[in-house]
């Protein structure tokens, strides 16, 4: 592989990186009770619950609803960051990543 294929892909790797840092995923629990929403490099941008579904006697719901939407929203942000680095996957084990 030479120099210039390298800088491309090292230009490829950063644009998706930069593409996943402004993609955001938003993932519900609790029927729409907690609403997270998180980038494709897994930053949460923000948390949201509704408060007419949350019942004051049974906060162990509202945390587990929480726990239930961050971990799916990670979940979803690696699914993505995955699929869109598939392909250059076989290529960056040249550049030594």
């Amino acid at each position: 592989m030479t120099k210039f294929d390298q800088a491309k892909m090292l230009m490829q790797v950063r644009k998706i990186q930069k593409d996943l840092q402004n993609q955001i995923i938003t993932v519900e629990a609790g029927e729409g009770a907690v609403k997270v929403e998180i980038t494709g490099d897994q930053k949460i941008k923000k948390v949201h619950i509704d408060p007419e579904y949350i019942d004051l006697e049974d906060i162990g719901q509202l945390e587990r609803w929480i726990e239930d939407a961050v971990k799916t929203a990670i979940q979803e942000s690696q699914k993505e960051a995955a699929e869109k680095m598939q392909p250059m996957m076989g290529s960056l084990g040249n550049l030594g990543l």
